[in-house]
């Protein structure tokens, strides 16, 4: 594949580095600044940042290219790039988190959430740590886990850093250097804890996930996510 990297910091470098090590070819690398032409590529991946990340993919989508993405805050424009994608005849997939790990352990918090729904006996929270340069808190991570386990069980909201109670998940988002990306899930009650955990050791394992979706998105048309993916729906 001819590939566009929209966002050249530290993930578009990881993603390719991943990307040459399976044959393929970096086309663009678009750090915020440089003019490209996006019809050179087959397909996009965007790590960029939030500001920019909506002109990106819609940009990708007037062209017919296929975009991945893994930009965080931006998704108050959501619904639009979907519209857009559609209207189009297009093919998408946004992710809060592409590493192959996390996915899973997405999959294995909403089937706890569902086991708990009936246990009131305990509460529900959220911590993620990150490095001291991410810019959004709580993190995309954070913020599906809460949603996922918000659509498995009775809870019906999340604030960051806020109260516990039954109805409601706080997220703790702790910024410390050098840290890929650490989400625990926890249920709590005065007689015991249970805790389920993914730890991050590198971007590495990021990059191969967006890597792995932009081969598996290349050719179709519609509206994706992770769980297509990895077969998972």
């Amino acid at each position: 594949m001819k590939i566009a990297l929209l966002g050249y910091g530290r993930m578009g470098k990881e993603i390719e580095k991943i990307a040459l090590q399976r044959k393929h070819e970096i086309v663009i690398k678009y750090s915020g600044k440089e003019k490209y032409d996006i019809t050179s590529a087959d397909i996009a991946i965007d790590f960029s940042l939030p500001d920019v990340a909506y002109d990106n993919i819609l940009n990708c989508l007037d062209h017919n290219i296929p975009v991945v993405s893994g930009t965080t805050g931006w998704l108050a424009k959501y619904d639009q790039v979907i519209q857009k994608c559609n209207d189009k005849k297009g093919a998408f997939i946004y992710a809060s988190n592409f590493s192959l790990g996390v996915n899973l352990f997405f999959e294995l918090s909403k089937q706890l959430a569902r086991i708990m729904n009936n246990l009131e006996q305990y509460s529900t929270s959220i911590e993620e740590i990150h490095h001291t340069s991410k810019l959004d808190a709580p993190s995309g991570t954070a913020i599906t886990l809460a949603e996922n386990i918000i659509g498995s069980s009775s809870m019906n909201s999340w604030t960051l850093e806020g109260d516990n109670d039954n109805n409601n998940i706080p997220i703790t988002a702790i910024r410390t250097p050098n840290v890929p990306g650490t989400h625990t899930v926890s249920y709590n009650s005065i007689v015991d804890s249970i805790d389920i955990k993914h730890t991050a050791h590198n971007r590495e394992g990021f990059a191969l996930g967006a890597v792995i979706a932009a081969e598996w998105l290349l050719g179709k048309t519609g509206v994706f996510n992770m769980r297509d993916v990895l077969s998972l729906t």
